[in-house]
């Protein structure tokens, strides 16, 4: 490897692509300010290195007449070079170019100028910043030539040219995490450039450019071979960003069609297979970004197909990207691998009794994974079909997560899945998103959707199952339903029989569980307040008494909020209590009311903010709005309010009476919604307002 050499001398020449089996433009506002620190704090004096850009030149034989690069390659003026490593930097780069002459175009001295009559230095004007790193124009077709981008057919490629780049003609552009990377990455630069001039001057700017194109420096590697490319890539890392196990995945796939003897498949099926597997990966990153402001995570995503896919294992961590990268997707399941049989002496390592059930539930899944033995055949059609339901499947994940943003998506099936993400979905994400790929029928698929939802909520919420209880048998029934090893009836029955614990021999809701948890919480002087699902069930009750009103009073994302804008739960009797409570609570010791203040009937899900000096406010004040003196309203009333609002509002009067009334209420509500049922007298355990009685229980 020579010495390292500048961007302006690596630029020479040179046409960059990013090969279909590199990632999008990952780098985010750490990595943007860490390489524009790095560019204004290079001394004067000094380079600064930035590490290894790695190329494969694409030979000019290889390069079709049609395209945009063949003019500039043809006379031998230019090569073409796909980019192994480094994409971040160099996409960076040039990225800051562009932001850099929009600016410098812009500014007063350079109005109604030509970019070839403003000069960046004495001897370098825009219009030859432009040709040297961002374009050459083809002087007979005159279509631009980006000298740096992506391959074609890429989301990437199309935001890269037309949006940050300034192609004319920009046409409606599909947007993904990485397109929105590469916008944030040019807006930033932008202002840093302008805040940079506001200080520096013109001079500053021709500096800034100088150190950018000739103190950065860079090691330039070229790799020959393109087995080398491939093994390569899966070695490299762009700074600050490591590969996800997708992104090598994609890599590994398309390097093993290339081992492939031609009797298996020919020159054209290895291309269909190839171009299969890049459509496979443009349809997945597009789902995974396609809410640019919240993507999903590229191995969350992978290793919930894998589950659904091929098996499921207690091991913990990278579990999933070893069996597909170091097991399933390897050279050796490609050509027949002869090993000659060895006797080794085995050695068993010693772990602490903790572990022993774990243990052993991963030895009982290991003997389950179907994994492929040494001398089997990966062929073509394994792999096409993995990527088909990869494929297929990347949907299903987004619209478990975005079920608003789901095409062809009813109501009814949007509010379900609506509500599993409200409660949690958790480890029941891969079977829910098998059911939205396998099910056919929306009716079968309410009714899973309808029972997990219960059996979370029975389980974690008021139970106190851990938190993985029942994971790997519904990672399991995931597996099966994708291989139609099962049906949704089974698994409903499993959903079931999991729950029995919950349950009397009468069928009755078994409370020691949810009592418990309570009493920590009111010993504690929180009561209902500190419930986990508190808020979730509050929601639900809002959502039932709106049943028939097509008002939406409280959006579940406001819930989540926090400062000024967040809708809190209200205490109807507060905790610190002003005089004018003190007739309706008079015959109360302080530990009863603080039991009563906690209690389930007295919170309510308000639908804005009150101000702090307001919640101490008499029932009679908490019923009306707020004006100010001008006659503007400074806050809604209960009697304006959410519709669970309005409901406490039909009250005259707030005391231990319609607490106790409107708790049982709210259990009555619960019981219904859950299909649980629950005896008179634990109803009454779960208000907590029989103080005696409940310290004489928690003392047993």
């Amino acid at each position: 490897m020579e010495k390292p050499i500048s961007l302006e001398r690596l630029f020479t020449q040179k046409i960059f692509r990013i090969p279909d089996y590199q990632r999008g433009y990952a780098w985010q506002h750490e990595q943007l300010r860490a390489f524009w620190e790095d560019l204004v704090n290079l001394n004067a004096t000094r380079s600064h290195y930035t590490g290894v850009v790695t190329l494969t030149e694409v030979t000019g034989s290889s390069v079709r007449e049609d395209s945009n690069e063949y003019w500039l390659v043809d006379d031998h003026s230019y090569c073409l070079y796909h980019v192994v490593d480094g994409q971040q930097r160099l996409t960076t780069f040039v990225i800051f170019i562009q932001a850099f002459v929009n600016f410098f175009h812009k500014l007063p001295q350079h109005k109604e100028k030509l970019p070839k009559e403003i000069y960046v230095t004495d001897s370098m004007t825009l219009s030859d910043v432009e040709e040297r790193y961002l374009f050459r124009t083809n002087p007979r077709g005159g279509f631009r030539t980006y000298l740096f981008g992506y391959t074609e057919d890429n989301p990437s490629d199309e935001f890269l040219r037309f949006q940050i780049l300034g192609e004319p003609d920009g046409k409606q552009l599909q947007e993904t995490f990485y397109t929105l990377n590469l916008d944030n990455a040019i807006k930033y630069f932008s202002e840093q450039i302008a805040a940079f001039h506001q200080i520096n001057g013109s001079p500053g700017l021709a500096d800034l450019f100088k150190r950018l194109t000739k103190r950065l420096l860079v090691n330039e590697y070229s790799i020959g071979d393109e087995f080398d490319v491939f093994v390569a890539f899966e070695t490299m890392n762009n700074r600050g960003k490591k590969l996800s196990d997708l992104e090598l995945l994609k890599n590994r796939l398309i390097y093993l069609t290339t081992l492939y003897e031609d009797e298996q498949v020919d020159a054209a099926g290895k291309k269909a297979l190839r171009d299969h597997i890049n459509d496979a990966w443009k349809e997945v990153y597009y789902q995974l970004g396609r809410n640019k402001t919240r993507p999903l995570n590229d191995d969350d995503f992978l290793r919930a197909h894998w589950i659904s896919y091929f098996k499921y294992s207690r091991d913990t961590g990278r579990d999933y990207a070893h069996f597909l990268l170091d097991e399933h997707f390897t050279s050796q399941n490609v050509h027949d691998l002869v090993e000659r049989a060895v006797t080794l002496e085995t050695v068993e390592e010693q772990r602490s009794e903790t572990h022993m059930d774990d243990a052993d539930d991963a030895i009982t899944e290991t003997l389950e994974k179907p994994v492929t033995s040494y001398g089997s055949k990966l062929a073509p059609e394994h792999i096409r079909d993995f990527v088909g339901s990869l494929r297929q499947s990347a949907q299903h994940w987004f619209n478990s997560f975005y079920p608003h943003l789901a095409i062809d998506m009813s109501a009814a099936e949007r509010n379900a899945l609506d509500r599993l993400n409200r409660i949690g979905m958790g480890y029941f994400r891969p079977l829910v998103m098998v059911v939205l790929k396998s099910v056919e029928e929306e009716a079968h698929r309410l009714w899973i959707f309808e029972k997990i939802e219960r059996f979370i909520f029975i389980a974690f919420r008021i139970g106190s199952a851990r938190s993985n209880y029942g994971s790997s048998v519904f990672y399991k029934a995931a597996r099966d339903l994708n291989r139609r090893e099962t049906t949704l009836p089974e698994i409903v029955q499993r959903l079931d029989d999991l729950l029995t614990y919950a349950f009397d021999e009468d069928g009755k809701l078994w409370i020691d569980y949810f009592h418990g948890l309570l009493f920590k919480k009111f010993d504690a002087g929180t009561g209902y307040y500190g419930w986990s699902g508190l808020r979730y069930f509050l929601y639900e009750y809002e959502q039932h008494l709106r049943h028939g009103s097509r008002q939406q009073k409280v959006e579940w994302e406001d819930l989540l909020k926090s400062g000024s804008d967040r809708i809190s739960i209200e205490h109807i009797y507060p905790q610190t209590p002003g005089a004018d409570w003190n007739a309706a609570f008079v015959d109360l010791s302080q530990k009863d009311k603080t039991r009563y203040a906690g209690s389930l009937g007295n919170l309510l899900l308000l639908s804005m903010s009150i101000n702090a000096s307001l919640q101490n406010d008499a029932f009679y004040d908490k019923k009306q709005p707020k004006y100010d003196t001008s006659g503007v309203k400074i806050r809604n009333g209960y009697s304006d309010g959410s519709h669970s609002e309005i409901k406490v509002a039909e009250n005259d009067d707030w005391g231990p009476e319609q607490i106790r009334k409107r708790g049982e209420c709210l259990l009555r509500f619960m019981e219904k919604r859950w299909g649980f049922s629950l005896r008179d007298e634990d109803r009454e355990k779960l208000l907590f307002l029989s103080g005696e009685r409940q310290d004489e229980m928690a003392s047993a």
